[in-house]
């Protein structure tokens, strides 16, 4: 029978869609998902892919959710926590709103979803949990602190749960894209906006390259992520972790080198005020 996956911030242009498009491209059963499904673009003709409304910092929703894929499927495979915001800005000037509204999304609703998923992939002592963190989760940047904080919350998350529902039969993958091509430098310009009476008005230049770092001519193709991520989740055992994308061999290397020198090498690069 065929895998059953559900992906949830599956707009179109992010990576949540093409990850739904090469899971049935495999052969799965997918059940792409966004808050508003008429976000959800096409998929390839013939795709096994349903659109379903979720909106994943609900309990009621993601409750509605799983019971439709369960009465239909009668078992869910491996469960993709995509869903993803950003709030990018000087950290100390970012609302405290936006930060807990980035929280809520990229954090609690990853455990949200994980504790409704785990009764029903425990029962078959069988399953898959992709949770989609950042390489700076791992190596923090500049003018992005409260996604860089909340991804690294994220990996903490995905570490403690490899150890945790191993023994339930649940294996869980730990994705850290680098640079892909995507909608997240739109979405972090339309959310972006300097306080009035900011602190870092000169840095403005600094700021709004940074939001747009990750869709360089660098940036790896939704497609070619969407790719090896699926491999790495189908195979026997999945992967653990994978990071990869434009500049993920630098963000390795950063994990080795003193840290106090990669802090000081990112913040030149962030700081030219040009």
């Amino acid at each position: 029978m065929p895998r059953v996956v559900l992906v949830t911030g599956c707009s179109t242009g992010g990576i949540g869609h093409a990850l739904c498009d090469e899971f049935a491209r495999q052969g799965c059963t997918v059940y792409a998902t966004s808050r508003r499904v008429e976000t959800i673009g096409a998929f390839a003709p013939g795709a096994a892919v349903e659109r379903l409304a979720l909106d994943v910092n609900s309990d009621e929703s993601v409750a509605a959710a799983l019971k439709h894929i369960m009465e239909k499927e009668g078992k869910l495979d491996v469960v993709v926590n995509n869903a993803g915001l950003i709030s990018p800005g000087p950290m100390v000037e970012v609302p405290l709103d936006d930060a807990k509204g980035v929280f809520e999304t990229n954090v609690f609703a990853i455990l949200r979803m994980c504790r409704a998923v785990t009764p029903l992939m425990a029962a078959r002592k069988s399953g898959t949990i992709v949770n989609i963190g950042s390489v700076v989760g791992e190596v923090g940047t500049p003018w992005n602190g409260i996604y860089c904080a909340s991804k690294a919350a994220v990996l903490s998350i995905s570490e403690v749960l490899s150890m945790e529902l191993k023994p339930l039969g649940i294996a869980v993958v730990h994705v850290a894209p680098a640079a892909i091509k995507s909608n997240i430098a739109t979405n972090g310009h339309a959310r972006f906006a300097l306080a009035p009476d900011t602190l870092f008005g000169a840095y403005l230049p600094d700021i709004l390259r940074r939001i747009s770092a990750s869709q360089g001519a660098g940036s790896m193709p939704g497609a070619v992520f969407a790719r090896r991520v699926v491999a790495g989740v189908l195979r026997a055992p999945p992967q653990r972790y994978m990071s990869l994308g434009g500049g993920a061999w630098l963000f390795a290397l950063f994990r080795w080198l003193p840290r106090g020198l990669v802090l000081m090498l990112i913040w030149r690069r962030y700081s030219k005020k040009q």
